[in-house]
């Protein structure tokens, strides 16, 4: 998933949380994690582009993913002047 992301965006940060754990018994968990994570991504590519867009964008780039079972993300995009506070 790092690889798909840096490939597709380039960013200047990337943290990949599995929070897979937190979710065990719920809709899409599976024994062994890897379906639930948190994804925090800061890149210039999410310049001009609304929240949905950005989220969009994430979805498509991790396509392949989502078809191996990943089930669901909670997303945390900006741009670099948007996570340092000057936006």
């Amino acid at each position: 998933m790092e690889a798909v992301l840096i490939t597709a965006f380039s960013p200047i940060l990337l943290r990949v949380e599995d929070d897979s754990a937190r979710h065990a018994g719920h809709a899409g968990a599976r024994e062994g994690g890897q379906t639930h994570f948190n994804l925090t991504v800061v890149s210039e590519a999410f310049r001009g582009m609304n929240r949905v867009a950005r989220s969009r964008a994430v979805h498509a780039a991790l396509e392949a993913e989502f078809a191996g079972g990943m089930h669901a993300l909670s997303l945390t995009l900006r741009t670099p002047e948007e996570a340092s506070g000057r936006s």
